[in-house]
This record gives structure tokens, sequence and C-alpha cells, in this order.
């Protein structure tokens, strides 16, 4: 008998899948998808009216008061002005202070110390308000610089504004 040719017979791979990374991107998408989830609820800050400590909802104890304002008006070639109150009737004359320790800092600290004793007098415990408000000329150095010194000075309650009226808009013109 003749040797014929046996069939050479392929093996049979394993058809078994390694399924570990696809748990892994399973487990990576549920995690991703709870972190955004969470992330995206909105959250809410309270607006305090002055109803919660001693004032109520009377029309005369919800007015701002403008013995605690100062207003800081930031132009272009590092201009800044400052006045106290409402500039129509200003209790501080609007006038031109510098940048540093000895010009705007001093500034801060002399009138917060002013609002302090008037406060304490109407029995509140309440600092200055300072109103920023940078032009569109102003630069974004001067800005941070106004917020450092307030830092600096301990006020936490500041704004910054970007509307300016009429008057103001005159005074940063004539000076």
């Amino acid at each position: 008998m003749k040797n014929l040719p046996q069939k050479v017979r392929s093996r049979k791979l394993s058809s078994r899948v390694d399924l570990t990374a696809m748990v892994s991107v399973s487990f990576l998408l549920i995690i991703f998808f709870m972190v955004v989830g969470e992330l995206s609820k909105p959250k809410v800050m309270e607006y305090d009216l002055g109803y919660r400590r001693s004032c109520g909802p009377e029309q005369e104890c919800n007015k701002p008061d403008e013995n605690r304002t100062l207003t800081i008006l930031l132009d272009d070639h590092d201009k800044m002005i400052t006045y106290r109150g409402l500039l129509f009737s200003p209790i501080q004359m609007p006038k031109e202070v510098q940048y540093g320790k000895d010009g705007i800092r001093r500034e801060l600290i002399n009138i917060n110390e002013i609002v302090h004793q008037y406060s304490a007098a109407l029995g509140r415990n309440q600092g200055v308000t300072v109103i920023i408000k940078p032009s569109k000329k102003s630069n974004y150095g001067n800005l941070v610089d106004i917020l450092d010194e307030i830092n600096i000075t301990g006020i936490n309650s500041y704004a910054i504004v970007d509307y300016y009226t009429p008057e103001e808009t005159k005074l940063l013109a004539s000076n």
C-alpha cells in the first residue's frame, strides 16, 4: 500500500475573548457620567437682603447706606479716582489716589476705620463697601492691584461694576 499524504488539520484556536479591558472601560465610563452628573447640578448662592440679621423688611432698613460706600474709578495711565457716598452729594470729594501702600492702601484703611466707627454708633458692626469701576481703557493689572489691596486691608464687601454714570465719565475726562 502506498502512503498517502495525511491531511494536515489546523489546530482550532480557543474562541475565548478576554473582556478585562472592556470591563475597565465600562467602569471608567460609569464613573465619568456619575461625576459629570454631580458637577452639572445647579448650585445656589444665598443673597442676603439684611432681613436675617437685625434688619426687617421695612423700606428704610434695606436702603443702601451711602456713608458706607467707597467708589474707585479706574482709568488708563494708572489713573485712579476715589470718592465716598454718591457723586452728586459726596461725603468725601473725588480725589486722585496713587497705587501702593502709601496711596490706596492707606486710603482704604482710613475709610474702613471711619465706617466701622460710624456703624458701631448705629449698633452694627459693618465695614466699608467698595465699588470698583474699571473703564474700558484701564488695564487688567490695575484691577488686580486694587483687589490685592482690598484683600490686604481685610475688606470683605466689594463689587466690580462695569457701568459708568455720565457724571463719572465727565469726572474722568476732566482730570
